[in-house]
């Protein structure tokens, strides 16, 4: 059986680092995430991408260009279910007001400790998630393609994989 989620999501580029949160929670938990999550009631996609990185890095998006919509299938055990359907959309950011974060307000469904630039070069299939290396791609094609991805094999890391 399959858990369906759907989230929206920023990608941010600084010189040759991408701006990650550090997960605490979900099947991404204890990896590099990219800032985003899902909607809530009544939000549009913008809203929610503004909301969520806002939430999650600090930092207010003030521009932003729609990439396009993925999705990753792979195994993960959740409730009764054994496989997540992860539908994505990407949103370039193209400008922000404010710095970011290292640690985060922390409230009821926040699954953020805190944000960081992060060397493009560092992130890999071992800290971080699958989000975070198709922003790696975009980076080094200079260009979103629109191929979802199925995983055979996915692990919830049990400590994090990040400082």
């Amino acid at each position: 059986m399959y858990h369906t989620a759907f989230g929206v999501y920023g990608i941010l580029f600084q010189g040759n680092c991408l701006a990650v949160i550090k997960k605490k929670a979900g099947p991404y938990q204890n990896r590099y995430d990219l800032p985003g999550g899902s909607m809530e009631a009544g939000e549009l996609l913008e809203d929610t991408l503004c909301r969520e990185f806002k939430e999650e890095t600090g930092m207010t998006v003030t521009s932003y260009h729609q990439l396009g919509t993925i999705n990753f299938l792979y195994p993960w055990r959740y409730k009764e279910t054994t496989m997540n359907n992860h539908i994505c959309v990407f949103y370039e950011i193209r400008a922000i007001v404010g710095k970011l974060e290292k640690n985060v307000h922390q409230f009821t469904g926040q699954d953020s400790l805190g944000a960081v630039f992060f060397p493009i070069e560092q992130l890999n299939e071992q800290n971080a998630s699958p989000l975070v290396i198709k922003a790696c791609e975009v980076f080094k094609q200079e260009a979103f393609t629109a191929k979802s991805q199925r995983l055979m094999k996915w692990d919830v890391l049990e400590a994090p994989s990040y400082e």
